[in-house]
């Protein structure tokens, strides 16, 4: 069954899968739940249990790989990184090249296969990134080089002097993996539902920055991250509202005056004096430090 027809009809399934399974892209994946594959009436778990790398017995390469979250403050097991071209590199499974997991990957690079990408977002859950591609090996360093859209694929491996094609490269990695990620996260910690109106459907809800991208301290990690519904986080990033460090939402004085619909009355100046529904994890909660800049920008701005 190892023939690279069987492979690619494969790895097509399991990513159309993945993404009926998730298409506002915010679950998370249980390990059961990815052991639960099934295609032509094969089982094939996408997520081995004891490795970082799968290949399965049925298919001629590597068909995903994984990294495990790591909470703040810890060393990974393996230290993955962005390299000096911008995109990511993998570890190998030890330190030698022979090893058989390490030779999965390199079959998947030498056939330009499609791989998943499981991302540790909470302890035993992922957020999967496909399809992704090893382009590279650096043996002396003993990782592979992925490229998370085609695009990067065609770019060559190592420093990248061209500012236009660096910018590329690091916004793509930002939003192929930095905000799926992000976005995971901070839904989880807020139970799937708007911290403002409570709204639940995942659709209509966003990950929002406290402090935006390019701020020193706009870092994409929770305390940074409000969940939000749209309508919340369009008039949170246009100053319509603020949210105050103690986590009161305030309305702006004009908004609050003016004379609308429905939406308006019910879905924005209702929600003057409303106090954040926050995270049961302390840790999880928005950073009262940039919660007060932000305030501050908020109050200017009106």
């Amino acid at each position: 069954m190892q023939d690279i027809a069987w492979d690619r009809y494969v790895r097509d399934a399991a990513m159309a899968w993945l993404h009926e399974m998730n298409p506002a892209e915010s679950k998370l994946f249980r390990r059961e739940e990815l052991e639960g594959f099934v295609v032509r009436g094969v089982r094939i778990p996408l997520l081995d249990r004891q490795r970082g790398i799968r290949k399965p017995i049925q298919m001629s390469a590597a068909l995903s790989i994984r990294t495990t979250f790591t909470p703040p403050g810890q060393r990974p097991p393996y230290d993955d990184a962005t390299g000096p071209d911008g995109r990511v590199r993998y570890k190998y499974r030890g330190l030698d090249p022979r090893h058989p997991d390490n030779a999965a990957l390199r079959a998947a690079m030498d056939d330009r296969l499609p791989l998943i990408w499981f991302v540790g977002a909470v302890v035993g859950a992922y957020v999967p990134i496909f399809p992704v591609w090893i382009v590279d090996e650096e043996a002396d360093q003993h990782q592979f080089v992925l490229a998370l859209d085609a695009a990067q694929s065609l770019i060559p491996v190592g420093p990248i002097t061209d500012s236009i094609q660096r910018a590329y490269v690091e916004r793509q990695t930002r939003a192929r993996l930095h905000q799926p990620l992000f976005r995971a996260q901070v839904l989880h910690a807020y139970d799937g539902q708007c911290a403002i109106c409570r709204l639940r459907y995942l659709s209509l809800l966003d990950a929002a920055h406290i402090l935006p991208d390019g701020h020193p301290r706009g870092t994409p990690d929770v305390p940074n991250g409000l969940a939000l519904c749209k309508i919340h986080h369009a008039a949170f990033d246009q100053n319509l509202l603020g949210i105050r460090p103690d986590s009161m939402v305030v309305v702006r004085a004009d908004i609050q005056a003016a004379v609308d619909g429905p939406m308006l009355r019910h879905g924005l100046q209702a929600m003057n004096g409303v106090r954040l529904a926050l995270p049961v994890s302390r840790t999880a909660r928005p950073d009262p430090a940039r919660l007060e800049e932000r305030y501050e920008e908020f109050i200017h701005a009106g």
